[in-house]
């Protein structure tokens, strides 16, 4: 910075002995400037404002996405307790994992590596693991269908075709 008007070193200019501005108020008068003209845009543009965002809440079908997962690892356990229940109960399985791959697509989150463990230990006899299952897909059944209540119209579909088979595989277990 070139300063071409006179600038006092005392209260006095060497020149005209009038009173005069020092060089140092000068210079800092020039940094607040400076800082004051950068300073005053950067506040807009959130430099010194850092609270981020609230984390957005979880999607209200990623409890699906976590029942039907569960779902399906009460069929595997029972089919593998009940050999003879086998080919009733994996492709209702498999349905049940079908279910939980798609829904995890359309909320936009990935499944689990390893195969969710069941909450439950089948039942010591085949009757009674059909019974435990047909219970466990009355309730699945009721909470699908409350979310497809409440779900947007481009979900209520899925949410839809997941209760029908819920509902059916009620009657397959019979």
């Amino acid at each position: 910075m070139v300063l071409t008007w006179p600038v006092g070193i005392g209260r006095t200019t060497q020149r005209d002995q009038t009173s005069g501005h020092s060089r140092r108020k000068l210079l800092s008068a020039g940094v607040l400037l400076v800082l004051g003209g950068t300073v005053t845009p950067l506040t807009g543009c959130d430099l010194f404002d850092r609270d981020d965002e609230p984390t957005p809440p979880p999607d209200p079908l990623r409890p699906m996405v976590d029942e039907s997962l569960a779902l399906a690892a009460a069929y595997r356990a029972s089919a593998t307790a009940h050999p003879e229940l086998a080919d009733r109960l994996n492709p209702i399985a498999e349905t049940h994992t079908a279910h939980a791959t798609e829904l995890a697509r359309v909320i936009g989150v990935t499944l689990p590596s390893a195969a969710a463990a069941p909450s439950t230990a089948p039942a010591a006899d085949p009757n009674g693991a059909r019974a435990a299952l047909r219970a466990l897909e009355k309730t699945a059944q009721q909470s699908a269908t409350a979310a497809c209540a409440a779900a947007q119209a481009e979900r209520a579909a899925l949410l839809g075709s997941i209760v029908a088979a819920r509902a059916t595989h009620q009657e397959a277990l019979k």
